[in-house]
């Protein structure tokens, strides 16, 4: 069976896996259910893994009931589904993870059976066929109602707790904000249709282009597209319902939101971008290379200095989740092929560490029913496994090298560098201070190191005190899966730096992604489109990358040190340190935080300040090309 015929398999399997749970799980027992899920989310695995070996270094085309324009440049009715190694791969990403956290969670929710046994997992299942769904379509209306179902999916995941206020608090936030940002995407769906009478992205970008320059109804159609896609990836300012969300839902529902939804919505800005509106008649590339960076810096600066300030460790984990968007903003803005491999690279790299930190919160959480960084000073240094990973999860987030994270923030500060000299300054900056913040809580909860710390008497903090273990019965063996799945995690995370094949074919994957004219080829055209001329980016690791890797990672080591030890130091210089440093925090950021205040309302106003201010960013800049 070939790649193409592969295409509609990938999001069938997960689909019917769904069904089959729904349907089964109310005759068979607990036990039966996960075994069912993890056949399911296995296969699922399988078959999106060939789908990506498939693929080559070209573009596997699918046009559903055989509904291909005919003559070649005509108008099309049908459904295209398009993958690359690129979008087959973050689709592969999605898959693996979810069967990661199906494992994971075989023994969550153990007390519920009879009709419920399957909900759990057959709502993970429904929402890997809409992140696979999103990642392999071609169509634009067809890409909003795949990334609609994973919405739907993850609001339900979120608040699946029902007999608990706060997760339903923040599933009401979270789908708020979501289902808003989703109404943008479909308004510019509207005016793009009206413009092109076209749903598909090549489709689209070869109408734009005999209409000729873009003008106001383009951009504007293009800024609200968008727009659905940046609430999801929590892009400032609409992030604030990610940390929200993050707090109460639960630890496997984390490990995917942090591992792969979020990074779904990048990946959508930029796959829109090159297959739509890269062309004639399109964006043009200074207008979303100058709005993206300068919005990714901002993401990634105050994501960093939010998680920085966090003793709830969820909320901390999430706000690392938005700095890293910020850079994973930064690499898309380059529009380089090297940018665009090195962001490749860093996302799957950060799932593997990421989705491992919120394990083995998890594990916190159904130790000692907290995951408050202060309270638990200490008390989890009979953790000894669960310990080292955490230590080790953090490094890798900083950028430690060999690990995909170092490797993919060294490629993405390479093409970075070229496009302006100063931003790999902020993917040290981002990477020293979420990794140091993971270090600090590692060093705190297992190994009891420094005083105790004390809460900021300005400002009242949010806690993770008095949670509710998510897996009844705390007092029995730590489940193995709990700890197997973070380590498994983290050595995925590590194949993807030091396997060469990895970098190299996202490499030249990068060149297909990014060639606007090859996938209008591929997708319109009778045949696959040839092989873009420019060669692919070296995606191996240089020693300069090795350096600002060890860099960024040594920054965090001795950040997580100077707030473990360096508050106990005496003498006038460490005084006058602690008084400055107080100061700074009193006047820049707890102003801040105060901005982050969990209230529905103050979300939706952001996210309207965000659309005015991408539309006047985007519109100055169209108008000026």
């Amino acid at each position: 069976m070939g790649p193409d015929a592969l295409l509609p398999l990938a999001v069938a399997v997960p689909l019917l896996g769904a069904v089959l749970l729904a349907v089964c799980g109310r005759w068979l027992p607990r036990l039966g259910c996960d075994v069912l899920a993890t056949v399911c989310a296995a296969a699922e695995v399988v078959v999106v893994a060939a789908l990506w070996a498939g693929a080559g270094d070209g573009l596997s085309i699918a046009w559903l009931g055989g509904w291909r324009p005919r003559p070649p440049g005509g108008h099309g009715v049908g459904i295209v589904l398009a993958a690359d190694r690129v979008g087959g791969g973050i689709a592969l990403l999605a898959a693996v993870l979810v069967l990661a956290v199906v494992v994971y969670s075989w023994r969550y929710y153990a007390e519920q059976g009879g009709d419920h046994a399957g909900n759990f997992p057959a709502l993970l299942l429904l929402f890997d066929a809409g992140m696979c769904g999103f990642a392999l379509t071609g169509d634009l209306f067809d890409a909003f109602v795949f990334f609609e179902l994973m919405g739907v999916v993850a609001y339900a995941l979120t608040g699946y707790r029902i007999e608990d206020p706060r997760p339903l608090q923040g599933a009401l936030t979270f789908g708020l904000v979501n289902s808003l940002g989703a109404y943008t995407s479909l308004m510019g769906i509207g005016l793009l249709y009206a413009r092109t009478g076209e749903l598909g992205f090549a489709a689209i970008g070869r109408e734009l282009a005999r209409h000729g320059g873009p003008d106001a109804l383009v951009v504007c159609g293009f800024v609200l597209v968008v727009t659905g896609l940046l609430v999801k990836a929590a892009m400032i300012p609409f992030h604030l319902w990610l940390p929200d969300a993050h707090a109460v839902a639960p630890t496997p529902v984390c490990m995917l939101l942090s591992g792969v939804m979020v990074e779904l919505g990048v990946y959508g800005v930029a796959r829109v971008y090159w297959a739509v509106f890269a062309g004639p008649g399109g964006v043009p590339p200074h207008a979303l290379r100058y709005t993206l960076t300068a919005f990714g810096v901002l993401t990634a600066l105050v994501g960093a200095v939010m998680c920085w300030q966090q003793r709830h460790l969820k909320r901390l984990l999430a706000f690392s989740t938005v700095s890293h968007v910020g850079l994973f903003l930064v690499g898309v803005a380059t529009l380089t092929p090297l940018g665009t491999a090195g962001t490749a690279v860093y996302v799957a790299g950060h799932a593997g560490a990421k989705a491992a930190l919120f394990g083995l919160t998890g594990v916190l959480l159904d130790r000692y029913g907290s995951v408050d960084e202060h309270g638990l000073h200490g008390r989890a240094r009979q953790l000894v496994l669960p310990g080292v990973l955490f230590l080790l999860a953090g490094l890798v987030l900083a950028g430690l090298p060999p690990f995909g994270t170092g490797l993919g923030k060294a490629l993405a500060e390479d093409a970075a560098a070229h496009w302006l000299g100063w931003l790999p300054a902020v993917y040290l900056v981002a990477s020293a201070v979420t990794g140091g913040a993971v270090l600090r809580a590692a060093l705190r909860v297992f190994h009891g190191a420094g005083a105790p710390p004390a809460s900021h008497p300005w400002e009242p903090e949010t806690s993770g005190e008095g949670e509710e273990p998510e897996i009844r019965g705390p007092r029995r063996v730590l489940p193995v899966m709990m700890v197997a799945v973070p380590a498994l995690l983290l050595l995925g995370s590590l194949a993807v730096g030091t396997v060469p094949a990895v970098g190299a074919c996202l490499a030249r994957s990068a060149t297909v992604f990014t060639d606007h004219a090859g996938y209008a080829a591929a997708t319109l055209g009778p045949a696959r489109a040839p092989a873009p001329a420019e060669p692919p980016p070296a995606a191996g690791w240089t020693p300069e990358g090795v350096l600002l890797g060890l860099l960024s990672t040594g920054a965090a080591a001795a950040l997580a040190a100077a707030a473990v030890w360096g508050p106990g130091a005496s003498g006038a210089l460490a005084r006058r340190a602690r008084a400055a440093a107080g100061a700074v925090t009193r006047t820049a950021v707890v102003p801040l935080r105060r901005l982050h205040s969990g209230l529905p309302g103050d979300s939706v106003a952001w996210l309207a300040v965000g659309v005015a201010v991408l539309l006047v960013a985007f519109g100055a800049q169209a108008g000026g090309g």
